[in-house]
């Protein structure tokens, strides 16, 4: 079975209301900025389309085109929500975990942590993408599923649940950035080298977690899809026509916000609980150190301007 404490993440979650708030407030802000573009777009295409004879088509591409403005924006500003919105909530879970109340409002404990820690967005947001390359050569390593689950002549079902294994590790790059700021580490680069050989050398048991949290957190997406459809679908009822194409994009976006701004922080919370129960007293082994070196070239990219900090350089963008 699983190894964190429901009630645990539940509580932290209900410590941290204020980032709850933030969090819904950012990711159904840009939930309601892509259903305004969507059906804005279509409405412009299909009163453009009135004059060339065809509303339909030139609806669902006003839809499409909206879609994908939205979708430029949201790119654009994922290093602030990464920054401001994810790092931020992390450090105040960390210290809540640790039975450390934050002194002042935790937004702004959030905010002088973060920066304390990563300096500016573009930092964290590179080492970000760094830790995720690692994350997916540790799961090569680990050999998937088949090294705690050996189905002797199931390749195609082992291959599926390797798939399934890929898919839950979603939210360990947040684990490391959470041992980041645990460790109050002034060198991102080499604390994040230490947090990824330390997940590698327990990656038996934090994957088992992960992956009960990945089936707790589909089925409830799931739910949230299907309760979703019905005002999606009153929507469509509202404004028929060609818009009633977007009725299931409509609700996707619903419970796409609702797993970010909600179901995120509870998986989060609980796999901090069970990674650093796990490490305690641990040190990274060397042998795990050496093979992510030879597997990953993120991983010795880490370690590199690990070394470049510790030389006194600026911390790389």
């Amino acid at each position: 079975m699983w190894d964190f404490s429901i009630g645990t993440s539940l509580a932290i979650m209900a410590r941290t209301m204020p980032f709850i708030l933030l969090r819904m407030a950012v990711y159904f802000g840009i939930t309601f900025a892509y259903l305004v573009a969507i059906g804005g777009g279509a409405g412009i295409g299909y009163g453009v389309g009135q004059i060339g004879g065809d509303p339909t088509s030139f609806a669902v591409w006003g839809g499409i085109a909206g879609l994908g403005i939205t979708s430029v924006i949201v790119y654009w500003i994922r290093e602030y929500i990464l920054y401001m919105v994810k790092a931020g909530h992390i450090a105040v879970m960390v210290a809540l975990l640790d039975g450390e109340a934050p002194a002042q409002g935790q937004i702004a404990h959030a905010q002088a942590t973060v920066r304390a820690r990563f300096g500016e967005a573009n930092v964290l947001f590179a080492l970000d993408q760094l830790i995720k390359g690692v994350i997916r050569a540790v799961t090569g390593l680990l050999g998937g599923v088949a090294a705690f689950l050996p189905i002797p002549g199931l390749s195609t079902l082992v291959g599926f649940l390797n798939a399934v294994v890929r898919m839950s590790l979603t939210y360990v790059d947040e684990i490391i950035l959470a041992y980041n700021i645990r460790m109050e580490t002034q060198n991102p680069w080499e604390s994040s080298r230490h947090a990824l050989v330390l997940y590698a050398q327990n990656g038996t048991h934090m994957v088992r977690n992960a992956v009960w949290l990945a089936a707790f957190i589909w089925l409830f997406s799931l739910i949230v899809f299907l309760i979703a459809l019905a005002p999606a679908s009153l929507l469509v009822w509202l404004v028929p026509g060609p818009t009633s194409g977007y009725v299931f994009v409509f609700a996707f976006i619903i419970a796409w916000a609702f797993r970010a701004a909600i179901i995120e922080p509870f998986a989060i919370a609980s796999l901090m609980q069970v990674y650093f129960a796990r490490i305690e007293g641990q040190t990274p082994d060397p042998e795990w150190d050496r093979k992510l070196a030879n597997a990953s070239g993120q991983f010795r990219e880490l370690v590199e301007k690990g070394r470049e900090t510790l030389a006194g350089r600026p911390l790389a963008r």
